[in-house]
């Protein structure tokens, strides 16, 4: 070792861990805090001691080692590991670490002033099934498209490298890698600023609550990185907030920081927060959300948290004891859509009907359960959501989670009516709460989205043995065992027939209309464009439903009908009334030949006929 002594070195411009370039040489720093000795071993080049600094930290400098040039940490001159903060995997998780300097890409971004949740419009995305090739450079050059489609704002499902030669991203083990699979991190960097180049952001969904089961080095370095003290759904908890979790705390608030930093995202979006242990006097996820907003440097960002339990405190400000995140994702929402569309309320839609009032409750009120007693779970679910804005809420109609979770991957275009999807549709992306489309749901793809990971023989035994004892909630496929009904989630088939059509796009131009057209009304339309809470609900009839969207000079009214033909008549809804002197006229109708609906009848709010399975939307109009 020479130059730098350990210790010395500040981090204000890159990680506090890993590798770092620097002129002449490469500065090392690892935590083992159970090590005496920590030794950088750097292929081709020699064995380069790293110096005791305290609280567990080894570091050093490296003459002569630079980008590309490869390593492992060795503890105690016996087994050889990748480095924690690895920034890349190029042979996989039990391969050698690539030193990368990332400040050699070429960033033309310095005009992007990021995002905030008002007006966005979400687009989920895996990147290995979003196109055939399954890159990253491959899936910038579709990003004009969701662009023209009216998308705002991509969320990348996890990228952190993990085993095998395919996976969800949600079993990541090298947390500051950007996964091999992929391409290089230079890929991903590249798909981020050509999104910013047309006015798209991008935040990345991170796993903070647990690591996957094979392949990760964390324990080899400390056992302080897990506990036993929490009761985790997908192995041992993160330590937070028990002995030795101050550097393990550094460590994911970094890898955080890392992702803003080094790859200029957008913002996170929080993994099964409710997974996230921590007992201390300021949670993880309120130092996390933080590190974020510093970390951008002045550019706007989110940080979208997904939360079972549906706890509002996570967005609630900082000094009202809360954790500052922006938004959460509203699983109530989709699941009264799914037993709407499929009429079928099994395993976790035990608790919904899909009628319409629970519609309205939702657009005006965010959560449906905020602190009622859930029949499925036999225990209160939810926190008072009654005065949160409706854009906090992350609304979807399809997910990742959701589609994997039927037999067969199922979409929701072959789960439900055309019209039904139609109308429904219309509803989602018009109601002032932020929307998320899950790749392929905009054309209606015909490709399923199931449940894969490629990783040991004797854990696949356990994926497959798990993934079989979930679906036995839902008793409509309870007893398919049979592996040709339910697909092999280790099976590169499997993996293979979740990669999206594209052609898709024009075999189905009716729906993929119907996404665009909807979305340009969200944008441009002077009343659905403010995205405010102002705006209430009425039942009409036993499957439908108005809604009524209050501008600062005129209102929209929306109608939705899940039933067959309706007539309001009579119709004593005071928020169907047009006001003094005007009258209402149809701007939108769901089921136009064009969307592949069958059309609509002139609308005449003297009868008020709604066509069965139709969504219309309706503008004031001075009578004649």
């Amino acid at each position: 070792m020479t130059g730098i002594p350990a210790g010395s070195y500040k981090y204000d411009d890159g990680l506090s861990i890993g590798a770092q370039v620097l002129p002449g040489g490469v500065f090392f720093r690892v935590w083992a805090p159970g090590a005496s000795r920590v030794e950088a071993a750097v292929e081709g080049k020699g064995i380069y001691s790293l110096a005791p600094e305290g609280r567990g930290y080894f570091s050093g400098f490296a003459a002569g080692i630079r980008a590309g040039d490869l390593y492992r940490y060795r503890l105690d001159s016996g087994k050889s590991y990748s480095d924690p903060a690895s920034r890349f995997q190029p042979e996989g998780p039990d391969g050698p670490s690539e030193v990368i300097d990332p400040g050699l890409f070429p960033w033309t971004d310095s005009s992007w002033t990021g995002v905030s949740m008002k007006g966005q419009v979400i687009y989920e995305m895996h990147t290995g099934t979003f196109t055939r090739e399954g890159t990253w450079e491959v899936a910038a050059r579709e990003l004009r498209e969701l662009k023209d489609l009216g998308v705002t704002l991509v969320e990348l499902m996890p990228v952190a490298d993990f085993p095998g030669r395919f996976g969800w991203g949600y079993d990541g083990v090298n947390l500051y890698a950007p996964t091999r699979l992929y391409g290089r991190p230079d890929g991903l960097r590249a798909f981020v600023d050509r999104a910013h180049s047309i006015g798209l952001g991008v935040i990345l969904d991170v796993v903070y609550n647990h690591t996957g089961p094979e392949g990760c080095v964390l324990s080899s370095f400390s056992k302080d990185y897990f506990t036993d003290r929490y009761v985790n759904e997908w192995g041992k908890a993160v330590n937070f907030d028990g002995e030795g979790s101050a550097p393990v705390r550094d460590f994911f608030i970094e890898n955080a920081r890392y992702w803003i930093r080094e790859f200029h995202m957008d913002g996170l979006r929080l993994d099964a927060t409710q997974m996230i242990f921590d007992e201390s006097r300021r949670h993880i996820l309120a130092e996390l959300t933080e590190a974020v907003k510093k970390a951008a440097a002045g550019r706007l960002t989110v940080v979208i948290a997904e939360n079972e339990p549906q706890d509002t405190r996570l967005i609630a400000p900082p000094e009202e004891g809360g954790f500052g995140i922006d938004a959460l994702w509203n699983d109530d929402f989709h699941h009264s859509a799914h037993v709407a569309m499929t009429g079928r309320a099994e395993a976790y839609y035990l608790d919904y009907r899909g009628k319409p009032q629970e519609f309205v409750s939702s657009i005006k009120w965010g959560y449906l359960y905020q602190g009622q007693r859930s029949i499925w779970q036999g225990k209160t679910r939810g926190t008072p959501s009654l005065r949160v804005e409706p854009l906090r809420f992350v609304n979807y109609l399809q997910n990742h989670d959701q589609v994997a979770n039927s037999a067969t991957g199922l979409r929701a275009l072959q789960l439900a009516s055309p019209g039904r999807l139609r109308a429904l549709t219309t509803l989602f992306l018009l109601a002032p709460s932020t929307p998320l489309i899950f790749q392929g749901q905009e054309f209606a793809s015909s490709s399923p989205f199931l449940y894969f990971c490629d990783l040991e023989d004797e854990i696949m035994k356990q994926v497959r043995s798990g993934r079989k004892e979930f679906l036995r909630q839902f008793k409509s496929i309870a007893g398919l065992e049979d592996d040709s009904v339910l697909p092999d989630p280790g099976d590169p088939a499997t993996f293979e027939k979740c990669k999206l059509d594209t052609a898709e796009r024009l075999l189905n131009r009716g729906i993929y209309g119907l996404h665009k057209d909807l979305l340009r009304l969200r944008r441009e339309d002077p009343v659905i464009s403010l995205q405010t809470g102002e705006v209430d609900g009425a039942v009409v009839a036993s499957e439908a439903f108005v809604l009524r969207f209050f501008g600062d000079n005129e209102d929209r009214l929306l109608l939705v009908n899940l039933g067959p033909d309706l007539k309001l008549l009579p119709c004593p809804e005071p928020l169907l009334a047009p006001g003094r002197a005007v009258s209402w006229k149809m701007i939108f109708s769901s089921e136009h030949p064009r969307y592949g609906g069958g059309g609509t009848p002139p609308f005449n709010d003297a009868e008020w006929a709604i066509p069965g399975h139709s969504a219309i939307l309706l503008a004031p109009v001075e009578k004649s």
